[in-house]
């Protein structure tokens, strides 16, 4: 029988090894250090564990778990093992010696050797090492070579004797490298931008260090990752900057680019959806690659060798890929500040999704080395409460799950690819831990799907769609540099805009049948002083009046402008009978009434300015004017009216729309509060009293 799945974790008090599907048990023979552990880790091959205490370092055979060796060193902060396990890397906070001198902090070990009795085990190498980041050796996939950054250039080492430099690639301004797995050596190193100059991403070829024979330059560069695919054949390069001078984000600007190590390909990637980058993984197969881009909801593409989609995921707010270890099967998933979602993908299968697991707010996710479990795991410090350990199975269903108090990591331990079990993954289904069952039986599943806050007049209607996400039908996210075309918040339209209303490109609001008005600071009003923009208005208002003056007397007295009166000689109507003149006068009257400012009523009555200072004389004093007819009896109750029995009018109306409103919702099935229902009660009420109004009127 195949030895079982095991995973190692480290809390606040003690290191446990786990036998995961299908015991779930602590592993035998194992002993639980406990107090100060600072890291824990397994060898890429899977044959030891080591963790640091703070007064040594200890491995472990991981199938039995005793004790191999010790390792008398304190104060260690990181271990790391070389590919095969053959050497154990170890690194101390940086001090200084009695002379101020730096002490040689980084130190390489092997991890087991021959000692004769008594012997304390000693490094075979010793580096100053200041950083933390970047820390390790990188070795080659046969552990023949390694090499580490300096200033300046890339020293390397035969692995066996660290005491020489055996090789060095000279590159002026190199700060980052990146070794190629697989049976190829070949190296990447990383040159920022320098004096104007862009930034430089060179493949060699060990030890031909005098030309590269692949290289790629490009600006918007400060940091970038160097991804190399299982083959050593290709590299994704992924650049950052530190500043966005677009002002699109607060996280600088990402760029991906993919470069072949014989220099057949150097190329940027083609991405269709504006916005950073989230993610980027490569396939351990070495032949395509998955992409996580674009503003979120963000989008997810899979991409051949030589950078051409092959493939798009829904869009959704995502922001991490994870293959699994033989390549079948692609985890997409929403961490950190989003949902928790896992979706998993069949990619044999036409990339036919499997299922979508909510994990809730996992900081560890990672697939088991048989590709049949997904692993997640809430940890400390980002989050100190709800810490343990979830185990589901390919197709969804949760396998195994334990609490923990301050849980700082955990991790599947690695099986080599020719010592993994035969079979389908999702087939057949396993039998879940009870430690699983127990936990269905805790979570509360909601009775119905919690959505976002409605306020109560849209409630039992469809969002606009310039409300919702573009994974939900919405507009795509439009970032702008400082256009008006977007909303404050850099979403959606601008806040002025009414949901279903027309757009409106510019200008001030505007009341539906009145005059446009200009907008302040339009025409570079905005540069004006207060006393310059009261005499502009002063002008333009006596400008837009004579304008009015003019039409009326050319119409002959039309529009909102008093009539010309019967006030004499020179007055317009004396060639009229008093009969017309009195019915165009009570014609106009009635055509004003509509409209809600009675222009010959109140304290203002109308003017002729046609009959100022005409030949140099005064005006005459208005004469009294006598109609034949009485007003129309219509217009006193006419909406537009101001007097009590046009307001009543209004009112009524207004009622009867109200009353329909909630007809209809309670039509369409919306529950009316008591107040509500009483209203529609007084519908015939209302309606009787309108109609009496109205029969009084006419």
């Amino acid at each position: 029988m195949a030895s079982p799945l095991q995973f190692a974790y480290r809390t606040q008090k003690a290191i446990g090894v786990t036998d995961a599907a299908p015991v779930y048990e602590p592993l035998p023979g194992f002993v639980k250090p406990e107090g100060n552990l600072r890291c824990c880790v397994y060898s890429p091959c899977g044959r030891y564990l080591a963790w640091a205490s703070s007064e040594r370092v200890s491995v472990v055979d991981a199938s039995v778990g005793y004790v191999l060796t010790d390792i008398v060193i304190s104060n260690v902060f990181e271990i790391a093992f070389s590919p095969h396990g053959s050497f154990l890397s170890t690194w101390e906070r940086p001090a200084k010696d009695e002379a101020g001198d730096a002490t040689k902090n980084f130190k390489i070990w092997r991890t087991v050797e021959d000692l004769p009795e008594g012997t304390e085990k000693q490094p075979i190498g010793r580096f100053v090492q200041k950083s933390q980041t970047g820390w390790n050796l990188q070795y080659t996939s046969d552990e023949k070579f390694c090499a580490r950054l300096v200033t300046n250039e890339v020293q390397f080492y035969d692995s066996n004797d660290l005491g020489t430099v055996w090789n060095k690639l000279r590159a002026e301004g190199v700060t980052d490298f990146a070794i190629a797995s697989g049976q190829s050596h070949n190296v990447a190193v990383f040159i920022p931008e320098r004096k104007g100059q862009p930034a430089t991403v060179k493949v060699y070829n060990v030890p031909q260090f005098t030309t590269s024979i692949s290289q790629k330059t490009f600006f918007k560069g400060d940091k970038v990752q160097l991804k190399w695919n299982s083959l050593g054949t290709s590299l994704i390069v992924l650049a950052q900057t530190d500043v966005d001078k677009s002002n699109k984000s607060y996280y600088g600007e990402t760029n991906l680019y993919l470069l072949s190590a014989n220099g057949s390909l150097d190329a940027r990637v083609a991405l269709d959806k504006d916005g950073p980058i989230h993610d980027v993984s490569w396939s351990p197969n070495g032949k395509e690659f998955g992409v996580i881009y674009g503003y979120m909801p963000a989008k997810t593409t899979i991409f051949n060798q030589r950078a051409v989609a092959t493939h798009s995921f829904p869009i959704a707010p995502r922001n991490t890929i994870i293959f699994s270890p033989t390549g079948r099967f692609a985890l997409v998933a929403g961490f950190g500040n989003l949902a928790g979602q896992i979706d998993v993908y069949d990619l044999e299968k036409d990339s036919r999704k499997i299922c979508t697991i909510e994990s809730g707010n996992p900081s560890v996710c990672q697939w088991s080395p048989d590709s049949r479990y997904i692993m997640t795991a809430t940890t400390s410090p980002r989050l100190r409460v709800d810490n343990g350990v979830k185990i589901w199975h390919v197709g969804g269903g949760i396998m195994y799950h334990e609490d923990m108090v301050e849980l700082y990591s955990v991790t599947w331990r690695p099986i080599l690819p020719e010592n993994l079990p035969r079979g389908d993954p999702l087939h057949p289904v396993p039998t879940p831990h009870s430690s699983a069952i127990a936990y269905l039986g805790t979570v509360k599943t909601p009775s119905k799907p919690v959505g976002a806050y409605r306020p109560p007049g849209a409630r039992g209607m469809s969002t606009p769609l310039h409300f919702r996400r573009e994974d939900e039908g919405g507009a795509a996210h439009v970032v702008s540099n400082g256009a008006q075309n977007v909303g404050p918040n850099g979403f959606g339209r601008s806040r002025r805009q009414v949901p279903g209303a027309e757009f409106l490109e510019s200008g001030s609001r505007t009341v539906p049948g009145a005059t446009p008005t200009e907008v302040p600071g339009a025409n570079g009003d905005e540069n004006l002083s207060k006393t310059a923009l009261k005499n502009k208005k002063k002008r333009n208002n006596k400008k837009a009046k004579e304008g009015e003056n003019k039409d009326g007397e050319r119409r002959d007295g039309g529009g909102l402008a008093p009539p010309a009166q019967d006030r004499g000689p020179g007055s317009g109507n004396e060639g009229r009978s008093p009969e017309r003149r009195g019915h165009q006068y009570n014609q106009q009257r009635h055509n004003r009434s509509r409209s809600r400012h009675n222009f010959q009523g109140g304290n203002n009555p109308g003017r002729n300015r046609s009959n100022t200072q005409q030949n140099g004389q005064a005006p005459p004093a208005p004469a009294q004017i006598q109609t034949s007819q009485p007003p129309a009896p219509d217009s006193l109750i006419s909406p537009g009216s101001q007097n009590p029995a046009s307001k009543k009018l209004r009112s009524l109306q207004k009622k009867i729309r109200a009353i329909e409103d909630l007809e209809m919702r309670h039509a369409g099935g919306e529950k009316l509060e008591d107040t509500q229902m009483k209203k529609i009660a007084t519908k015939a009420a209302v309606v009787k009293e309108l109609e009496a109004m109205e029969k009084e009127a006419h």
